[in-house]
Protein backbone atom coordinates (compact mmCIF):
# COMPACT_ATOMS: atom_id res chain seq x y z
CA UNK A 1 0.00 0.00 0.00
CA UNK A 2 1.38 3.59 -0.60
CA UNK A 3 1.57 6.00 2.06
CA UNK A 4 -0.98 9.08 0.93
CA UNK A 5 0.69 12.66 1.74
CA UNK A 6 -1.19 14.99 4.22
CA UNK A 7 -1.53 17.27 1.76
CA UNK A 8 -3.25 14.41 -0.36
CA UNK A 9 -5.31 13.97 2.10
CA UNK A 10 -6.68 17.37 3.53
CA UNK A 11 -6.75 19.17 0.70
CA UNK A 12 -7.14 16.66 -2.06
CA UNK A 13 -10.32 15.12 -3.56
CA UNK A 14 -10.25 11.55 -3.14
CA UNK A 15 -12.10 9.79 0.09
CA UNK A 16 -9.14 8.08 1.74
CA UNK A 17 -10.40 7.09 5.34
CA UNK A 18 -7.20 7.22 7.75
CA UNK A 19 -8.34 4.59 9.87
CA UNK A 20 -6.38 3.88 13.34
CA UNK A 21 -4.00 1.33 14.43
CA UNK A 22 -7.14 -0.33 15.31
CA UNK A 23 -8.93 -0.12 12.24
CA UNK A 24 -11.28 2.01 13.41
CA UNK A 25 -12.60 5.69 12.89
CA UNK A 26 -14.88 8.23 14.87
CA UNK A 27 -18.28 8.70 13.52
CA UNK A 28 -20.74 11.14 15.00
CA UNK A 29 -24.82 10.96 14.05
CA UNK A 30 -25.86 13.95 13.77
CA UNK A 31 -30.28 14.63 13.01
CA UNK A 32 -30.16 16.00 9.79
CA UNK A 33 -32.80 18.65 10.70
CA UNK A 34 -31.86 19.61 13.93
CA UNK A 35 -28.31 19.29 13.78
CA UNK A 36 -28.57 17.38 17.32
CA UNK A 37 -25.67 14.98 18.10
CA UNK A 38 -27.39 12.05 18.40
CA UNK A 39 -24.17 9.49 18.84
CA UNK A 40 -21.22 8.89 18.51
CA UNK A 41 -19.82 5.50 17.20
CA UNK A 42 -16.81 3.44 15.20
CA UNK A 43 -17.04 2.39 12.01
CA UNK A 44 -14.03 -0.09 10.22
CA UNK A 45 -13.69 -0.38 6.45
CA UNK A 46 -16.74 -3.09 6.37
CA UNK A 47 -19.20 -0.64 8.29
CA UNK A 48 -17.96 2.02 6.14
CA UNK A 49 -18.69 0.05 3.15
CA UNK A 50 -22.19 -0.91 4.21
CA UNK A 51 -23.30 2.54 5.24
CA UNK A 52 -22.71 3.50 1.55
CA UNK A 53 -24.06 1.13 -0.11
CA UNK A 54 -27.50 0.56 2.42
CA UNK A 55 -27.64 4.18 3.32
CA UNK A 56 -28.60 2.28 6.89
CA UNK A 57 -25.84 3.56 9.45
CA UNK A 58 -23.52 0.71 10.02
CA UNK A 59 -20.76 1.01 12.87
CA UNK A 60 -18.39 -1.65 14.48
CA UNK A 61 -19.54 -2.96 17.87
CA UNK A 62 -16.54 -2.76 20.32
CA UNK A 63 -17.70 -4.89 22.69
CA UNK A 64 -19.16 -7.69 20.42
CA UNK A 65 -16.35 -6.86 17.91
CA UNK A 66 -18.32 -7.30 15.00
CA UNK A 67 -20.10 -5.65 12.32
CA UNK A 68 -23.28 -3.90 14.18
CA UNK A 69 -26.36 -2.42 11.90
CA UNK A 70 -27.77 0.68 13.81
CA UNK A 71 -31.40 -0.55 14.36
CA UNK A 72 -31.24 -3.80 13.55
CA UNK A 73 -33.22 -5.24 16.93
CA UNK A 74 -34.57 -1.69 18.15
CA UNK A 75 -35.96 -0.94 14.60
CA UNK A 76 -34.69 2.51 14.84
CA UNK A 77 -32.74 2.88 11.89
CA UNK A 78 -30.93 5.64 11.13
CA UNK A 79 -31.16 6.72 7.13
CA UNK A 80 -28.30 8.09 6.25
CA UNK A 81 -28.54 11.26 3.87
CA UNK A 82 -24.95 12.46 3.66
CA UNK A 83 -21.56 11.55 5.13
CA UNK A 84 -19.53 14.72 5.94
CA UNK A 85 -15.53 13.71 6.26
CA UNK A 86 -13.09 15.85 8.20
CA UNK A 87 -9.66 17.76 7.40
CA UNK A 88 -7.70 14.72 7.93
CA UNK A 89 -10.08 11.88 7.39
CA UNK A 90 -10.40 10.36 10.56
CA UNK A 91 -13.45 11.20 11.94
CA UNK A 92 -17.25 11.02 9.71
CA UNK A 93 -20.31 13.38 10.61
CA UNK A 94 -23.22 11.39 9.14
CA UNK A 95 -26.05 13.57 8.68
CA UNK A 96 -28.97 11.04 9.35
CA UNK A 97 -33.02 10.99 9.68
CA UNK A 98 -33.47 8.70 12.67
CA UNK A 99 -36.01 6.46 12.79
CA UNK A 100 -36.94 6.66 16.52
CA UNK A 101 -34.31 6.80 19.53
CA UNK A 102 -30.64 6.95 18.51
CA UNK A 103 -29.96 5.62 22.07
CA UNK A 104 -30.35 2.25 23.71
CA UNK A 105 -31.66 3.44 26.89
CA UNK A 106 -34.70 4.92 24.67
CA UNK A 107 -33.62 8.71 25.01
CA UNK A 108 -33.60 10.36 21.45
CA UNK A 109 -29.64 10.92 21.99
CA UNK A 110 -26.82 9.58 23.40
CA UNK A 111 -26.54 12.60 25.50
CA UNK A 112 -28.91 13.53 27.45
CA UNK A 113 -27.29 14.23 30.52
CA UNK A 114 -25.49 17.09 31.36
CA UNK A 115 -22.45 18.04 33.83
CA UNK A 116 -23.63 19.85 37.02
CA UNK A 117 -20.65 19.91 39.22
CA UNK A 118 -19.87 16.46 39.98
CA UNK A 119 -22.84 15.31 38.77
CA UNK A 120 -24.99 14.24 35.75
CA UNK A 121 -28.75 15.98 35.16
CA UNK A 122 -31.40 14.57 32.74
CA UNK A 123 -32.24 16.89 30.26
CA UNK A 124 -34.35 17.96 27.09
CA UNK A 125 -32.86 19.70 24.86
Amino acid sequence: MTEVSTAERELGTAFLPRFDANGLLIAIAVDSESREILMVAYMDAEALQKTRETGLAHFHSRSRGKLWLKGETSGHFLRVEEIRVDCDQDALELLVKPEGPACHTGARSCFYRRLDGDTLRKFIP
